[in-house]
């Protein structure tokens, strides 16, 4: 989104002031420290009343997490556990989900912006109305190293349900019945200022056990950066006078698996290839295969190819092993810099590795800033999952004023954590497996 920046000269300004005061005060804020990993089978979100999200949906699925603010990431969710309907205790997906970074270069070369890490993401956080968050409930978070340290409280948090469409339809074996089942959300959403941004930091739980992640970008476009002279900007207003610069949103998110309460979970990549039809066949034939991701990896998505991260100690009640498949979303992969050369990174897990570029967690020297530095061969008994959703912005005249959200993100969905379709309706549940009509 053209430009976010109040101006370039005095947000560089702030941001040497913010880096003082983040260097002299606490890196995380609002919220319980990391719980460790617990033990397989269970996943009690292990934090305060006023930490935790509890969320039972009308369609009996309940999701529970813990929430923390750090100084740098914003929204922190902790210990993110699923129970749908016919599970007797909660299924844990998550040790940890957040933010890893939005790195934002400019068409021009002119400059390159790391807000998350360099220009006071977390600090920018909004004070949400009542009307934004609909039928829910917004908390409190106490930023830390607040730009006031005199008011560091910021209704911010909004917690909410929403419902989604059809969860799914299907006509009956006896012609006359439909079974049909809207679905529902448990939405959880922060908005974030950096200049003339506003982020919008959404997850969305779904009661079949996916789980959405979305930025959404909004707000303003700075009249300040009307200038692209270097023909590559979109005149917008009157005539073609006024240019703004185009640029690139690379948003990076950073996952933490802890299925069934163990991280010592494992990668799987999966390749289908297509071949013309055999003699005597009607159609081309697929094959698809299977590889072990046992060593940190830089992924690249391709058609017939995807990854998921899949659990070392549990099973569903059929006896295969629980997972979760990686969905991306739509993307436009930045080939400026090596830290976005890859859709995807899994490496293991270092407690300094906390954002994908201009990392701040002190590590080592000679560790490097960046996720791509950090893919050096190590065997994954614990893998974290790095995700990179690219946007190149383009402006047009619609984006004034306000400019409408533009969405970039990916999901993670459910494959053989439950025996069946979570939301199957008792009528149909004897219908698992290889079954045949009853007479």
């Amino acid at each position: 989104m053209p430009v976010k920046r109040m101006s370039r000269a005095r947000t560089r300004a702030a941001v040497g002031l913010s880096v003082a005061a983040l260097a002299a005060g606490a890196t995380t804020g609002a919220g319980p420290a990391t719980a460790q990993p617990r033990a397989a089978g269970t996943a009690a979100a292990d934090c305060s009343a006023a930490y935790k999200i509890e969320q039972k949906l009308s369609s009996g699925t309940t999701w529970r997490m813990c929430w923390r603010y750090d100084s740098k990431a914003g929204l922190v969710l902790d210990n993110v556990s699923y129970q749908p309907k016919g599970e007797s205790a909660p299924i844990k997906v998550l040790n940890s989900a957040r933010l890893a970074q939005i790195d934002v270069p400019y068409d021009d070369g002119s400059v390159e912006y790391d807000d998350l890490t360099g220009f006071g993401f977390a600090q920018g956080l909004m004070n949400l109305a009542p009307g934004e968050c609909p039928g829910g409930t917004i908390k409190k978070v106490k930023v830390p190293d607040a730009w006031d340290p005199q008011h560091p409280n910021v209704d911010g948090l909004c917690t909410t349900t929403r419902s989604r469409g059809h969860a799914y339809r299907m006509q009956g074996d006896t012609a006359n019945k439909v079974y049909q089942a809207q679905g529902k959300d448990l939405l959880v959403y922060t908005v974030n200022q950096v200049g003339w941004y506003e982020y919008m930091t959404e997850w969305r739980f779904q009661d079949d056990g996916t789980i959405n992640m979305n930025v959404g970008a909004t707000g303003s476009l700075s009249y300040d950066d009307y200038d692209a002279g270097d023909g590559r900007g979109w005149p917008l207003g009157k005539g073609a006078k006024a240019y703004a610069t185009s640029h690139s949103h690379n948003v990076f998110w950073r996952l933490d698996f802890g299925l069934d309460g163990s991280s010592k979970t494992k990668v799987e990549q999966y390749d289908s290839t297509v071949s013309a039809p055999a003699h005597g066949q009607e159609a081309p034939s697929a094959k698809t295969t299977r590889t072990k991701v046992t060593k940190e990896l830089g992924g690249d998505y391709k058609a017939y190819r995807w990854w998921r991260v899949v659990s070392a100690t549990g099973k569903n009640k059929d006896g295969h092993a629980r997972s979760y498949e990686i969905v991306p979303g739509p993307t436009t992969k930045y080939a400026g810099r090596s830290f976005t050369k890859h859709d995807v990174y899994f490496t293991e897990y270092n407690k300094c590795e906390q954002f994908a570029t201009n990392n701040t967690g002190n590590c080592p020297a000679g560790a490097g800033k960046s996720v791509e530095k950090w893919v050096n061969g190590q065997t994954l008994t614990h893998p974290i999952v790095w995700m990179n959703v690219g946007f190149h912005h383009i402006a047009r005249d619609e984006d004034q004023q306000p400019m409408p959200v533009h969405w970039q993100g990916f999901s993670i969905a459910p494959r053989d954590v439950t025996a069946m379709n979570p939301l199957t309706p008792d009528e149909l549940s004897w219908q698992n497996g290889h079954w045949r009509p009853r007479s």
